[in-house]
């Protein structure tokens, strides 16, 4: 049994191989429609718990339409449906239940400390869809998304990453480390990444780099990443906030100083961090980057259930 909850637990051989299924998967998906199940139904029979405690459209489509083509089911909860905390139920008492009834849990929650509760009492894998430290399954898919766009080994890349210092940027540093490329990150200084973090990519990568100055941090880059500014839960002056990104918004401007055929990925849902010409232009890959957490997610599915060839 393998969890799927933080990048820089995984190792990185397991990683790359589940890009490589991912790759074989999608091509192999090409003519067949959206529902119809994969040859073998590698997961046929299984069944996968989701429980959202944030709001979702992309994770929780994806994931239904991965655990679907693998032959197998889905149940989706609420935290506030069930007794989860509440009435006298513990998570450990809830952890059981759902490995009595379930072959996979993935949930998304603001509490990091409640996914390693589940990872600890649960008796099947659990797959991290969002914490507030953490978004594996978003970042793993996004250096799919590169590779396949650019046709090179990421490693070969220079990646540039515009905006907060969240959940996401977090994922794409240990994504740095993993994959060894290089990592510019562009932010006001007090949105740096946390102390903590810094420890880390000093510890283990030498090709990341913090800029407070957007038009450094693109430099020759070959992708810019950005996400919202402004997260859903985020207990901020919003107005303030905004305005210290004004000089870190994803313009056609900015973008000149990064590579010729330098693309654009964003994880949705944007704010004012980027430009309609941007997201909506040439450059930006948005929809094939959200349709690919599909391909991804089956395969990490896969290898969570031991199910990976």
């Amino acid at each position: 049994m393998k969890h799927f909850v933080h990048l820089k637990d995984i190792p990185a051989k397991d990683l790359r191989k589940i890009i490589i299924d991912a790759k074989r998967r999608k091509k192999l998906r090409s003519k067949i429609s959206t529902l119809e199940v994969d040859k073998g139904a590698p997961l046929k029979g299984k069944m996968l718990i989701q429980m959202f405690e944030k709001a979702s459209s992309r994770t929780r489509i994806s994931f239904y339409m991965a655990i679907k083509q693998l032959g197998g089911g889905t149940l989706t909860l609420r935290s506030n449906e069930i007794h989860l905390g509440q009435g006298g139920e513990s998570i450990e008492d809830t952890a059981k239940i759902l490995s009595t009834y379930g072959d996979g849990f993935m949930i998304r929650t603001d509490s990091d400390d409640k996914v390693e509760k589940f990872k600890n009492f649960l008796s099947i894998p659990v797959i991290n869809g969002l914490s507030p430290s953490s978004h594996p399954t978003q970042v793993l898919s996004d250096v799919f998304t590169v590779e396949e766009i650019k046709n090179k080994p990421i490693s070969k890349l220079n990646i540039c990453w515009i905006g907060d210092s969240n959940n996401v940027l977090n994922s794409l540093i240990a994504a740095s480390v993993k994959f060894s490329f290089n990592l510019s990150i562009g932010c006001p200084k007090n949105y740096e990444p946390r102390q903590e973090l810094r420890k880390y990519i000093k510890k283990n990568n030498k090709r990341i780099f913090i800029f407070n100055d957007a038009k450094k941090a693109v430099k020759n880059a070959d992708v810019i990443f950005s996400d919202k500014v402004i997260s859903l839960n985020d207990k901020v002056n919003k107005k303030k906030k905004v305005n210290q990104f004004k000089n870190f918004k994803i313009d056609k401007k900015l973008i000149k100083y990064a590579k010729k055929d330098c693309i654009f990925l964003h994880c949705l849902p944007r704010g004012p961090e980027v430009s309609d010409e941007v997201f909506l232009g040439k450059q930006s890959y948005v929809w094939q980057q959200a349709l690919n957490r599909v391909h991804v997610q089956k395969s990490i599915l896969l290898y969570c259930f031991g199910k990976l060839r």
